[in-house]
Order: C-alpha cells, then structure tokens, then sequence
C-alpha cells in the first residue's frame, strides 16, 4: 500500500462525537510512552501528523485521520500513567471503552507493546479485555531498534506465553521501528489486505 494523502479530520471526546461515516477504522492504542505518535508518522510518512512529545500520555481525544480518503487511521488515548486528574483519566478511558465497545465500523484494532520490557500486567490485561471486546486486534511491538532482534524476541515470545493463558487464538504479531521504518510494510500490507477482503465479501 502506498499512502497518498493523510488528513486530519477530526478530534472526539466521546462515541457520540466520533464520525458518521463507513469508513473503515485501523485504531492504534497503547500504554503511554510506548511510541504510538512515532508509528503514526513513520507509517503515513508525515513527520507531525500526530503529535509526539516528551510527555507521555499526550492523546486525550480520540483523533481521526481519512488515509487515500478510502479508510480512517484512528489514534486513541494510551492507557496507563497519563498525567492528568483523575477524573479527566475517566472520562478519557470511558470515551476509548465506548469505542473498542460499540464502534461498527473498526476494521482492526493495533495494540503497541515495547519490545524491550518483559510481559507488563497493564499490557496482559489490556489485550486480555481487548480479546472480550469482539473487535479483530493485532499486536505490534515496538522501538525495535533500541536493542537486538533477539532481545525483541525473547520478549515477544515471553508475552505470548503469557497471553496464551487467557487466549484461545492468538493474534497476528509485528515488529516495529519508527527510526529504521522496520515492520512499515507489513503493517501496511495487512490493513490493504483486510480492505480487500472486506471488499470480496
């Protein structure tokens, strides 16, 4: 897939603020600071189509993006230690619930997880509830080149054995880099390929 025009459309706060349209939804979520915005970029090639900062946990609305005006990137708030009130952390959480929950039309949901850290309860327990939602997730470990392949590895198959537990089939796996552009195509290839087999049916 080559990406041609990305476009911001629009930022909600809530399900019900969220588009009226069909067009299919890619969401990306992920605990705070595990690199969400630098995919973002790195996979449409806009250097500031989301916002990254220093700061984790900057996303607090759910933001909307028409990719090749044919399918929606959607950048969803991390879950995690954002530095923000509680009750801001709440609603934001509830907003990305209602989503995952109740959107018709999400294609596929990517989970991000570090490759550089063992299995995290925060992360199990997230993609747990994800495997619940109903919603077809893969997961996409990254910051890949902060350490070698084989590391990355040994994390990613310490998370699945963890995941195992509470899964009875196990999702699609990538590696990612936002630096060295590693697990681009793929991830690009399998949202063409989910459009195409949306499109036969």
């Amino acid at each position: 897939m080559k990406i041609k025009s990305a476009v911001f459309d629009v930022s909600a706060p809530d399900l019900k603020s969220c588009p009226k349209w069909a067009l299919p939804e890619f969401a990306f979520i992920g605990r705070s600071n595990v690199g969400k915005s630098s995919l973002l970029n790195m996979l449409v090639e806009r250097r500031e189509l989301a916002k990254v900062s220093v700061t984790p946990g900057k996303t607090k609305l759910i933001n909307f993006f028409i990719i090749n005006d044919t399918w929606s990137l959607v950048d969803l708030p991390g879950y995690g230690f954002a530095a923000v009130g509680q009750k801001v952390r709440d609603e934001f959480n509830q907003a990305v619930s209602d989503y995952l929950e109740k959107r018709k039309n999400i294609f596929c949901v990517f989970a991000l997880i570090d490759s550089r850290l063992p299995p995290q309860r925060i992360d199990l327990q997230f993609v747990q509830w994800l495997g619940g939602c109903g919603v077809p997730f893969v997961l996409v470990f990254t910051k890949a080149d902060k350490q070698s392949v084989a590391r990355s590895q040994a994390n990613i198959d310490l998370f699945k054995q963890a995941m195992a537990e509470g899964l009875a089939e196990l999702p699609p796996i990538f590696l990612s880099s936002a630096k060295t552009k590693g697990g681009r195509q793929e991830i690009l290839n399998f949202i063409q390929q989910s459009l195409a087999d949306q499109n036969r049916t």
